[in-house]
């Protein structure tokens, strides 16, 4: 059992050296804010409840989680902007915000996100699943696609809205395979999935934890993984990519700094951030909820979001999507 070690302010200079802390970490003093731009009990609001509690003996600070709602996430990510650059306020932002509003035609966005964010570390992709209604009959990637082709446009998938995850995995989907589905918006994860129970939507692409409850209750069926790598919950479900070569989605949620947050403090907290996630307590909990450790330099970071953008930038202009 790993042992956890809380320590004060003044302590940090003392403990760093054991802790491998550097002596800059005291300019941290006082309470850290991490903000949450979504909505408490969803996958965002768990992982930072999950770093918060892991990461306060990495920075020997109280961690506090500060919900703002709004905007797709923006209300938060527009708070961490603006917020002083002393390592005191850090917010969790999701892949869409930094891959797919920046290139969405007709998106309005209250920030910069490449000059007013300072990314310090990609933590977490959430696992991507295909999951069909039970009232369809087809039960394997290969079969819905033959029936797509033979029946262009008959098959419906769900969607939280224009240019989620949701919608941008289908069209990937779409474009891979060469085949004509209906996309059918909702406002939100949940009332698609409600249609899907009902029988009015036939699939959906989304993240495996918002679908675990109804897959237990028999409304839902996964068909197959969009992530690179299949989840231990589910060890004999096969990945998309076994059948369309190179299909790989990952919905991912990184933590960034303010505007002008120096390298020093970017390079505490991204080192931070590791040794929260190598706990083993934290690993059981990302695989409990269906996700998976991504963790790297804030280089690799920044590397990331440009290549998912370039990525998303062509689902989006291929399928013609415009925002809202």
């Amino acid at each position: 059992m790993q042992r956890r070690t809380f320590v004060t302010t003044t302590a940090v200079a003392a403990f760093g050296t054991m802790a491998g802390v550097p002596a800059w970490a005291q300019k941290i003093s006082g309470d850290v804010r991490m903000l949450c731009g979504f909505a408490p009990g969803g996958t965002a609001d768990l992982l930072c409840r999950i770093l918060a509690e892991a990461v306060q003996s990495e920075v020997g600070q109280k961690v506090i989680v500060d919900t703002k709602t709004g905007a797709s996430g923006f209300i938060a990510n527009e708070a961490v902007a603006n917020s002083t650059p002393d390592g005191r306020t850090i917010g969790l932002a999701a892949m869409a915000a930094m891959c797919v509003s920046p290139v969405m035609p007709g998106q309005k966005l209250p920030i910069n996100v490449d000059t007013d964010l300072t990314p310090i570390a990609n933590i977490a992709g959430v696992t991507n699943m295909l999951v069909v209604g039970k009232h369809l009959p087809y039960r394997t990637v290969p079969e819905i696609i033959d029936f797509a082709k033979k029946n262009p446009g008959k098959l419906t998938y769900a969607s939280a809205g224009n240019g989620t995850s949701q919608h941008l995995a289908a069209e990937l989907f779409k474009k891979m395979a060469g085949i004509n589905i209906l996309h059918v918006p909702y406002r939100g994860g949940a009332p698609a999935i409600q249609d899907m129970i009902s029988g009015n939507c036939d699939l959906m692409f989304g993240n495996m934890p918002e679908f675990l409850g109804q897959i237990g209750g028999g409304n839902l069926i996964p068909v197959a993984f969009g992530s690179p790598r299949p989840s231990p919950l589910f060890p004999n479900l096969p990945l998309i990519s076994k059948f369309l070569p190179g299909f790989e989605v990952v919905n991912w949620f990184g933590v960034f700094g303010s505007k002008g947050l120096s390298a020093d403090l970017t390079d505490f907290w991204n080192k931070a951030l590791r040794g929260a996630v190598a706990k083993p307590d934290v690993q059981k909990r990302f695989l409990e909820n269906g996700m998976d450790t991504i963790i790297g330099s804030p280089a690799e970071f920044k590397a990331t979001i440009v290549a998912d953008r370039k990525k998303w930038s062509e689902v989006i202009q291929s399928a013609g999507m415009r925002a809202d």
